[in-house]
Parts: structure tokens; C-alpha cells; sequence
């Protein structure tokens, strides 16, 4: 897939004229004003860091890169699909992204963006309130979760219902969601305390300068 100016980095993540990208799954759409760059008959959609924790953590070093071709993954807090939709380009047509999204405004755009991306489906709801969706995910090898809550290691516990064992969890942790008072880093020590027992911490990035107060984590289902 790749060609002359395209580096691969990871499957269906590719550093593009020195920009992150990944292949447009809906050739000719943006989702948010992204560009698009046609090399040797491929088009790419350029991954703004600035918009997107993970696109962020993968300019910041990230390692552990287990979305992939083909991949389930339970998108937990998609907002309007930004991320979501660069993860519909890496997992493809036989991929699957189950989009949940608690607010109605944000539900109106995402799914805009679902209805020229038939591998991503959206579903309005409570990610603590995992019975609302019970019926349309059955399991996934992934979960990416990019909540502002305050339970958001408990979040997780919840959904971890529908990740196989051994699957991996990207989890975005916001310290001001969880309490604006503590110290970030006693957030995310605590955070990842309270996932002791039920997954492994794989690996740790900061994100700093496209997000602040955040952590973005990789982990392993035991």
C-alpha cells in the first residue's frame, strides 16, 4: 500500500509528506476538515494530533499498536466520529467499530459519518449502562475509550464484558473528569489501581503538547 512520500508506521497507519494518515475508507469525505492526498491512486486522510488522543500518543512513541485490518472494536465516547472514523480506515470493510455516544448532539453528526462508513455503527447511549447495547455487541478484540466521566476505571470494568480475553484496551484518562482538585498523576496512579486484577498496563504515553492532563494507556485483558 505504501508508495513513494509513504512511510508505513503501523497497518493502515502511515506517515504521509511528514503528516500522520490513514486511507480513506469513504474516498472523496472528510470528517472534519481533514485534507486528503492522493499518492499512486490511494487517498489519504491527514490524522490531526490536535483532534485526536490517539493520533497523538502514535506521534508521541506509541508502541503498541493492536488495532488493525479486520479488527472489533467498541468505541466507547466517539463524540462525532473524529477518531472513530480513523479507526474505521485502519480496521476496513471487514472491520467493525461500535460507536456509543451518550449525547444527542453529538449522535446527530456521528451519524452522518456512519451512514458513508458501513463498518462503523452508532449507538446512543450510557457507556456505565452496558445492557442498552448488549444485544448488538457481542465481543470485540478491542476496546478504545475516551470518556469525560468520573468513574471512568469503572467504565471500563463494565464494558470489559465484551472484550475477549487478551484483548487490548486503549484507555484515555482524564484527570479533570475524574476530580479537577488532585493531582493528575495521583489520578491516573488511582485509575490504573482500580483496573489492578483485571488487566495488565502494557504501556503508558503522555501526550503533551496536543492534549494536556490527559494519559493514554494501552492495556491487556487477563
Amino acid at each position: 500500500m505504501a508508495g513513494e512520500g509513504v512511510e508505513r508506521l503501523f497497518d493502515g497507519v502511515y506517515m504521509v509528506g511528514g503528516k500522520l494518515a490513514t486511507v480513506n475508507l469513504a474516498k472523496g469525505h472528510r470528517v472534519y476538515g481533514e485534507g486528503l492526498v492522493e499518492l499512486g491512486g490511494v487517498e489519504y486522510r491527514l490524522w490531526n494530533p490536535y483532534r485526536s488522543k490517539l493520533a497523538a500518543a502514535v506521534l508521541n512513541g506509541l508502541k503498541t499498536m493492536k488495532i488493525a485490518h479486520g479488527m472489533s472494536v467498541l468505541y466507547l465516547g466517539a463524540a462525532t466520529g473524529t477518531t472513530a472514523s480513523h479507526v474505521s480506515d485502519i480496521v476496513g470493510s471487514g472491520g467493525a467499530v461500535y460507536c456509543v455516544e451518550l449525547s444527542e448532539r453529538n449522535m446527530r453528526e456521528l451519524i452522518n459519518v456512519c451512514e458513508r462508513r458501513p463498518n462503523m455503527l452508532p449507538i446512543l447511549g450510557d457507556a456505565m449502562h452496558t445492557d442498552i447495547y448488549s444485544g448488538t455487541v457481542d465481543s470485540c478484540d478491542i476496546i478504545y475509550q475516551d470518556v469525560s466521566a468520573r468513574e471512568q476505571a469503572q467504565i471500563l470494568l463494565e464494558n470489559s464484558r465484551f472484550l475477549k480475553k487478551g484483548g487490548y484496551a486503549y484507555f484515555v484518562i482524564k484527570s479533570q473528569s475524574v476530580d479537577v482538585g488532585m493531582d493528575p498523576k495521583k489520578v491516573f496512579e488511582s485509575e490504573l489501581k482500580n483496573l489492578r486484577g483485571r488487566f495488565d498496563v502494557i504501556e503508558t504515553v503522555q501526550i503533551e503538547p496536543y492534549d494536556e492532563l490527559h494519559l493514554f494507556t494501552v492495556l491487556k485483558k487477563l
